[in-house]
């Protein structure tokens, strides 16, 4: 760490990304700020193929490259497209020993990530974990790698000021997703509801089903909304169930869209209502009202870093506990009830419906 580098010197960067939606969003004010720092240098951002819909649009990137190990070969491989790249600089948001094994056998002059997983031989800047992560925000984990950056650069890094949360999608994949929404039985003169209920890795953060089903009958006979039910192909069997417990219909496109689509839907409804998932941080980083409902998770380190977020939650002592099944009674999810939820969306809904003309 004693040695600094000169930024006339890097001119072409790599950064590894994330692996989860919900992470690679929250690594977008790291990205932001690594572009004011080096507003020059060509800039590329190594994901899994699922990502690329997510930062299609982004504006601090110059290329996105993506990759998924399936096997030694892949690393092989990805290393030698580094080097054919020439990359000056490779900042690890990932702490996976493979992620710095890549810049590592690609030459990569300047290597910077945590020191996690036994990879501090690999990194010509290895940084130790934040003291605070535990009771700091994640965005913050990895924006103190670029402001590491900035310190081996001899700079003052820049006030705290807020963080860039922000994604944007573009307006010909907005008219395209309201085609997509009119071919699913949308109509573009009501307003727009989507509902996430699931969660792949823990069914633990999941607000249960019935409720979900209770709110959305709600939106559509109160509110006269078009309700979307929104996630993946490994969340289709929440959005049967929810669908199974409804009295009206809803536009059920769980597992029909690629992730690029359901972004540029999120980024046009006018109420997201989801659990502590990607689709709450895709949802507010795009400016859209978003209530999420917290159970076992943290919000103090994982909420949504965006003012359009709001957060539902009545923790027990229990949490939180971060499980992902809840060993007893998942008493932080069902203290929160369809009431709750529908009167705060009621009142962002009141507003949607102002703005367009409509009768509140």
């Amino acid at each position: 760490m004693k040695q600094q580098f000169n930024e006339n010197q890097i001119k072409r960067i790599v950064v590894r990304g994330t692996n989860w939606v919900g992470d690679a969003v929250m690594g977008v004010p790291a990205l932001r700020r690594l572009r004011q720092v080096f507003p020059n240098a060509h800039i590329s951002l190594v994901v899994r193929p699922w990502a690329e819909g997510l930062f299609a649009d982004a504006e601090f990137i110059d290329a996105l490259i993506a990759y998924e190990r399936k096997s030694w070969t892949s690393v092989l491989e990805q290393a030698r497209l580094w080097r054919e790249q020439n990359f000056d600089l490779a900042v690890l948001f990932q702490n996976a020993f493979e992620a710095a094994l890549i810049p590592f056998l690609a030459r990569v002059p300047w290597r910077i990530g945590y020191a996690t997983e036994g990879r501090k031989i690999l990194l010509s800047h290895a940084l130790a974990l934040p003291a605070r992560r535990s009771s700091q925000h994640e965005i913050f984990y990895y924006l103190n790698i670029v402001r590491e950056i900035e310190r081996l650069l001899g700079h003052a890094p820049a006030a705290d000021v807020a963080p860039a949360y922000s994604l944007k999608v573009s307006e010909p994949r907005q008219l395209s997703a309201i085609d997509k929404l009119v071919g699913f039985g949308a109509n573009k003169e009501r307003i727009t509801v989507a509902l996430c209920p699931g969660s792949i890795h823990s069914r633990a953060k999941r607000w249960p089903a019935e409720r979900y089903a209770q709110l959305a009958d709600r939106l559509i006979k109160e509110q006269g909304a078009d309700v979307l039910l929104i996630g993946s192909e490994g969340e289709r069997d929440v959005a049967t169930q929810v669908k199974q417990h409804m009295k009206h219909e809803p536009l059920n496109l769980t597992g029909k869209t690629t992730l690029a689509e359901t972004v540029a839907i999120l980024s046009i409804v006018d109420l997201v209502v989801t659990n502590d998932t990607g689709p709450a941080h895709i949802a507010s980083s795009l400016g859209r009202p978003t209530l999420v409902v917290f159970g076992p998770t943290n919000p103090l380190t994982t909420r949504p870093y965006a003012p359009s977020a709001e957060i539902i939650r009545e923790p027990p002592d229990c949490a939180p506990c971060m499980l992902r099944d809840c060993p007893i009674d998942h008493r932080c999810m069902t203290a929160i009830s369809v009431e709750q939820v529908y009167t705060k969306a009621e009142s962002i809904l009141r507003l949607a419906k102002l703005a367009t003309g409509q009768s509140a």
